[in-house]
């Protein structure tokens, strides 16, 4: 049996691992650690909530005194890092809100978890998840390695290069049993319409723009959501200390070429004309510091652990555009109030 605290598991990401662990661990004890800022949302685990394996605690992670509580009450053995600040446009806004959350939560955190384990160590695991953008960009060719120097070009990159940083020291200076992993743009269920994917599929149904940044040749490699949740659990039960596993869906695609067939899958699905969607599409100012591609390579842990992607690209995205159309009511629910706000101050030269 173990005890694991799983921060930002009312996230995106963090509420398909939840539910992973839950449903596959049915011994362990899962505290799901979440502020519930505006892409938190409890609906995410609706169906999962009430077992008894699944323990909710709200809390920030700049509020020691609560993580200090959490610790003392759990005793977790594991802390599997998922809450951050992700979204670049934000961070452009709003630099020191990624500060806060993503560099002095990590740190404290990292404090809480070595205070309550006191250097006793055996069989505990803190397990740090990052992005490939801590990388900066590549030119036409090559991949992001485990060993690429980090070159973090925006604000929300420069925090997540900033937490890897301090995580690895913990595990150097401290000994503290870290593992990182590094992961491309992800996409699926339950994912909160600012990003690329769930914004177009929410702009399409209602026949709004859709906000292409500068040329639309930017290159992002796609991750299903569900199978980097299979990849957090591999390297949190297999992978190695102090190591870092690149996670990535050898699936790179332009942005424009991915809207295109985004809107052919839609125009599809909504029983519209085909061409109807990339009407909507419209060209807008490129944002500051644009990375222009991304690339993982994801060898080390495919040979390592054995991980490689599930479902292909079209596979993962038809699955993900049936999600949002058969849950119209939460697509509805988390774009009112705050998002509202966000999508003018963003989207308003539109």
């Amino acid at each position: 049996m173990r005890t694991i605290i799983i921060t930002g598991g009312a996230g995106f990401i963090g509420s398909h691992v939840v539910r992973r662990f839950v449903t596959r661990y049915p011994d362990y004890k899962i505290v799901n650690l979440d502020a519930l800022t505006y892409a938190g949302n409890l609906e995410n685990l609706r169906d999962i909530e009430s077992s008894p394996a699944y323990f909710f605690e709200k809390a920030d992670l700049l509020n020691t005194a609560d993580i200090d509580r959490i610790f003392s009450t759990y005793q977790p053995d594991g802390v599997i890092h998922l809450a951050a600040e992700s979204h670049v446009d934000r961070s452009i806004l709003s630099p020191l809100d990624f500060v806060y959350t993503n560099v002095i939560g990590t740190v404290n955190l990292l404090n809480a978890a070595k205070a309550h384990w006191k250097d006793n160590f055996a069989g505990k695991r803190f397990y740090h998840i990052s992005t490939d953008e801590v990388y900066g960009s590549l030119g036409e060719t090559g991949f992001f390695t485990e060993t690429t120097a980090y070159a973090p070009n925006s604000p929300y990159s420069a925090s997540k290069a900033s937490s890897d940083h301090f995580v690895r020291a913990y595990g150097e200076t401290y000994h503290l049993p870290v593992v990182i992993t590094n992961c491309s743009n992800n996409y699926g269920p339950n994912h909160f319409p600012e990003k690329l994917i769930p914004l177009f599929i929410n702009n399409i149904i209602h026949n709004k723009p859709l906000p292409v940044y500068g040329d639309g040749l930017y290159t992002r490699d796609w991750l299903f959501v569900k199978d980097h949740a299979a990849a957090i659990d591999l390297v949190f039960h297999r992978g190695k200390d102090y190591e870092t596993y690149n996670i990535g869906g050898f699936n790179e695609w332009k942005n424009i070429d991915l809207v295109k067939l985004l809107c052919k899958l839609m125009d599809e699905k909504l029983g519209r004309s085909s061409g109807s969607s990339e009407k909507l599409i419209t060209y807008i100012k490129d944002r500051p510091g644009h990375d222009r591609r991304y690339a993982i390579d994801a060898t080390k842990i495919n040979k390592e652990l054995g991980w490689k992607p599930s479902v292909t690209f079209e596979e993962g995205l038809s699955q993900t555009i049936n999600w949002y159309l058969e849950n119209t009511e939460w697509l509805t629910h988390v774009t009112s109030g705050e998002y509202q706000q966000y999508y003018k101050k963003q989207y308003d030269k539109i």
